[in-house]
C-alpha cells in the first residue's frame, strides 16, 4: 500500500479514538504518509502511549491527547494539547463511534444518549474546533466515519441508535462540505460495513472476508491528498459491494 500514500509531510493529523482498533490503524498509515500525529483516547492511556511509539517508528512526531469528545471543554483541551505539541490540526479523522448491542427497544436511554453523543456530537464538536485554523491557513481535511448501512433506508432494528447517528453524520458531512467549499477545506466520509477486527465467520461477508484495515485507510488517505482537493461532501462505502444486493 506504500505507493498509495500521499505526501503529508509537514501536516498534523488528529484521529479520534486512535489508541486501538481501526482508529489506530488509520493513524499509523497517516504517520507512514509523513504526518505528525496526535493519538486521542478517553480511557485507554497505555494503548495510546504504545500507538504513539509505533507512529514515531515512521520518523514523525507523535503525542497523546486525552478527552471525552462529547464534552466541549474536553475537546478544547485536547486540541490545545495537540496544538502545543505539534501545531494546528490540518487533518481531522472523526473515528469515535460507540456501538451498542441490542434491539432498539431493549436499549436503555443511556445507550441511546451515549451512542448519539459519541458519533454525532463528537464529530460536530471536533470539527467545529478544527475549522478556524484550517480556514486561516486555507487548507484542511476532515474525514468522518459513517457506516455502510446508514446510506439507504432499510430497516435496522439491531443497534438502531448507532445507525441513526451515523446517518446524521453523513448529513453533517455534506453540510460542512458546503459551508467550507471556498476555504480550501474538504469534508468527506468513509463508511465501512465490517472491518477485519470483527469476530464473525468471514463467509458472511462480501468477497468472503470483512474489510481490511488497508481497505478502510485507502480512501481516507486519498481524501487527505492534494489529488482530492476538488472532492468534498462525498461518502465512500467500504462494503465490498454488499449494498448492491439490496
Amino acid at each position: 500500500m506504500q505507493d498509495l500514500y500521499p505526501d503529508l509531510s509537514g501536516r498534523t493529523a488528529l484521529v479520534t479514538g486512535s489508541a486501538k482498533r481501526v482508529g489506530r490503524e488509520v493513524l499509523l498509515r497517516l504517520a507512514a504518509a509523513g504526518a505528525d500525529v496526535a493519538v486521542h483516547y478517553r480511557t485507554s492511556a497505555d494503548d495510546a502511549v504504545e500507538t504513539a511509539a509505533a507512529a514515531r517508528d515512521h520518523g514523525v512526531a507523535a503525542t497523546t491527547v486525552q478527552g471525552d469528545v462529547t464534552d466541549p471543554d474536553a475537546v478544547d483541551d485536547l486540541f490545545a494539547t495537540c496544538e502545543a505539541d505539534l501545531g494546528a490540526v490540518d487533518v481531522l479523522v472523526n473515528a469515535v463511534g460507540p456501538l451498542p448491542q441490542g434491539e432498539w427497544d431493549d436499549l436503555s436511554l443511556a445507550d441511546w444518549q451515549s451512542t448519539v453523543a459519541g458519533s454525532l456530537y463528537g464529530t460536530f464538536l471536533c470539527s467545529r474546533r478544527a475549522l478556524p485554523a484550517m480556514r486561516e491557513q486555507g487548507w484542511g481535511r476532515v474525514v468522518n466515519f459513517g457506516v455502510a448501512d446508514a446510506r439507504d433506508d432499510r430497516s435496522v432494528p439491531m443497534n438502531f441508535p448507532y445507525f441513526a447517528a451515523k446517518k446524521a453524520v453523513l448529513m453533517f458531512t455534506r453540510t460542512l462540505a458546503h459551508d467550507t467549499q471556498n476555504d480550501g477545506i474538504t469534508v468527506n466520509a468513509v463508511s465501512p460495513f465490517a472491518v477485519e477486527n470483527t469476530v464473525t465467520d468471514p463467509a458472511e461477508f462480501p468477497r468472503g472476508r470483512p474489510a481490511s484495515f488497508d481497505d478502510v485507510a485507502a480512501p481516507i488517505l486519498f481524501f487527505c491528498s492534494d489529488a482530492a482537493a476538488y472532492i468534498s461532501g462525498q461518502n465512500v462505502a467500504v462494503d465490498g459491494g454488499r449494498l448492491q444486493e439490496a
